[in-house]
């Protein structure tokens, strides 16, 4: 066992205390066994001076009793009592062995008459001070024992509240007051201060303790700050990926929100800037055809353009890769989608540095959704050009079928006219005066028509919103009650849709206002169990005449074209329940696109 141990101590300690204890007790009891007949021997002492008395006595007066008395006083004078001191040799058996030497001597000089009864008197006085002395000593031996007995027990209290105050004074400087230290490390240690430390010299087990937990402390501490430098660390990475991540998403809604201009790619030129932290970037956009960029731009606060006297096509057209130059490493990312070209971007720093994977991809993405937005861009050019081109050829066939169509007609009825003139024929030139009336009245309401045709669009509102636009503003114009059943709430049409169905129905509300002679219109689109479209006008006027078709009413062959244009067909027949009734049906084109589609397993 280590001789440092507090267990050792302390069993030391108590050791000591249970020895003291005992040493007292054997000193105590042993003291007290040697006084346990010393009232005896005062007791046979004391009667030695009576029968010493009584021996006299009979020796003047009885000698015939006087031998007994001798012989009981011997007996008392070889009492066992007195046996210790024939062993011992101390003061008190001197004493005893004087006084019972002396008192024998008396007691034959009385046997054999030398001492008178006279004198008996006188030399009896002697003996019997010299037996006092004995009783004397015997009882101040006796009370020397218990003086001892006292002054052990005196002297083991003392040593035995020394000792205590000793263990006392060692438990505390030794054990309470280390256990103390060794606690308030641990709270503080608890609390998260993992800088508190413990001393303790010894090399107890408290000390090993405080060596121990000081060890434990100063390795919890050293995970705790490289644990937390790593937090520190990933939550400035995070925060980093935040960044680029939200720049990511910045610039994608951007796109997708509209076209990017050229504030809008110098905002994003800037943005690439803080979040892939590389401080020369350039952005360098090019047409198809073209070697040098039509758009050039830099971050705010850039220096003076790098590429001043550099052949632009060499870095536009080389594609992707790193290159150095100048002292500097280059490094590009084209802008490409769909085999076409739209420029690149273009990031330096010094050739003694690179660019990290982290950078690089993060610039590559900002090149792909820079291609992406071009693409859309230049897509939708494409569409807007396509959109003006086929809105012109709308205009040019509705022109051609209703406006051209009138006005040559009255070109004729201006030849007849002239013809007629020649030859003064005043009923021809009258018929031809009305036809050129009626002529002009319809190329007019045409015209009319026309111009409402080309102003008319189907806004954000959707299809319904321009339906109900549209009926009142038929009601609006004449005393026949339009009404519209409309049940396409979940059915996406596309733009051409919209509007060729929207243009129909005006063209028979028109029909239904000038011809019917009715007073109620129902205008109803549905989709039946096919997903099928169903358009139906009905009215309940005169109906449609037998000679419909014929001239000036361009609108049913308009309607006829429209409907070949949606793929669908129309019908416009008499009802048998009286007026006239427009049926059209055909197939939206997310059905026919669905169709198309192929399948999967």
């Amino acid at each position: 066992m280590n001789k440092f141990s507090i267990v050792t101590r302390i069993g030391i300690a108590l050791s000591a205390m249970v020895a003291l204890t005992i040493l007292t007790l054997l000193a105590s009891y042993w003291l007290s066994e040697k006084a346990d007949h010393d009232a005896l021997a005062i007791n046979v002492a004391g009667s030695l001076r009576y029968q010493a008395y009584q021996y006299s006595w009979h020796a003047m007066h009885d000698p015939e009793n006087a031998a007994t008395v001798a012989t009981a006083l011997n007996e008392s004078w070889n009492h066992h009592v007195f046996n210790r001191f024939k062993i011992e040799d101390n003061e008190l058996t001197d004493l005893y062995t004087e006084s019972m030497a002396s008192w024998q001597a008396f007691q034959q000089q009385v046997a054999a008459g030398e001492i008178s009864s006279e004198q008996l008197v006188a030399a009896i006085g002697p003996q019997i001070d010299q037996i006092n002395e004995f009783v004397t000593a015997i009882q101040q031996d006796a009370e020397q024992r218990i003086r001892s007995i006292r002054s052990i027990q005196v002297l083991s209290l003392f040593a035995s509240i020394g000792l205590a105050l000793v263990i006392f004074y060692w438990l505390r400087t030794r054990v309470r007051y280390p256990l103390e230290v060794l606690t308030q490390a641990a709270r503080r240690i608890g609390q998260g201060d993992f800088t508190a430390r413990v001393k303790h010299p010894m090399k107890d087990e408290l000390g090993v303790l405080a060596g121990t937990l000081n060890k434990m402390n100063e390795a919890i501490g050293f995970m705790y700050g490289n644990l937390e430098k790593r937090v520190d660390e990933q939550t400035q990475a995070i925060q980093k990926s935040n960044i680029r991540l939200q720049f990511l998403y910045d610039t994608a809604r951007t796109i997708i929100e509209h076209s990017p201009g050229y504030h809008d790619f110098t905002a994003i030129v800037n943005g690439l800037k803080r979040a892939s932290e590389v401080d020369d970037i350039e952005l360098c956009l090019i047409t198809e055809a073209g070697n040098k960029p039509y758009l050039q731009v830099q971050p705010i606060g850039a220096p003076i353009d790098p590429c001043e006297g550099v052949d632009c096509s060499q870095c536009v057209n080389a594609g992707g890769g790193v290159s150095v130059m100048d002292g500097l490493r280059i490094y590009r990312f084209p802008i490409d989608r769909e085999d076409h070209n739209y420029g690149v971007l273009v990031a330096r720093c010094p050739i003694s540095e690179q660019l990290s994977d982290w950078q690089q991809q993060l610039i590559q993405s900002v090149a792909d959704q820079l291609a992406v937005a071009l693409s859309l861009k230049q897509e939708e050019e494409q569409v807007r050009r396509l959109a003006l081109i086929q809105e012109r050829t709308v205009i040019a066939r509705e022109l051609h079928d209703s406006l051209a169509q009138a006005l040559s007609y009255l070109k004729i009825q201006v030849t007849r006219l002239n013809k007629a003139i020649e030859k003064d024929n005043r009923e021809v030139i009258e018929d031809v005066s009305k036809e050129l009336k009626e002529g002009l009245n319809a190329a007019y309401r045409q015209l009319r028509e026309l111009l409402t045709t080309f102003r008319l669009k189907v806004d954000g509102a959707g299809m319904l919103h321009a339906l109900q636009t549209t009926i009142k503003q038929f009601n609006d114009q004449s005393d026949i009650a339009f009404r519209l059943d409309y049940q396409l709430e979940s059915t996406p049409l596309v733009p051409h849709e919209e509007i060729h169905l929207l243009q129909i129905i005006r063209e028979a509300c028109q029909n239904a206002i000038h011809h019917s002679q009715g007073t109620d219109v129902v205008v109803k689109l549905a989709q039946d169990e096919n997903n099928g479209i169903h358009l139906s006008i009905e009215d309940n006027g005169v109906g449609i005449p037998e000679n419909a078709e014929k001239l000036n009413h361009y609108g049913l062959a308009i309607m006829q074209e429209r409907s070949r244009h949606l793929g669908g067909a129309i019908s416009i027949q008499r009802r048998a329940v009286g007026g006239t009734g427009v049926y059209f049906e055909f197939a939206p084109q997310y059905i026919l696109e669905r169709q198309d589609a192929p399948t999967t397993a």
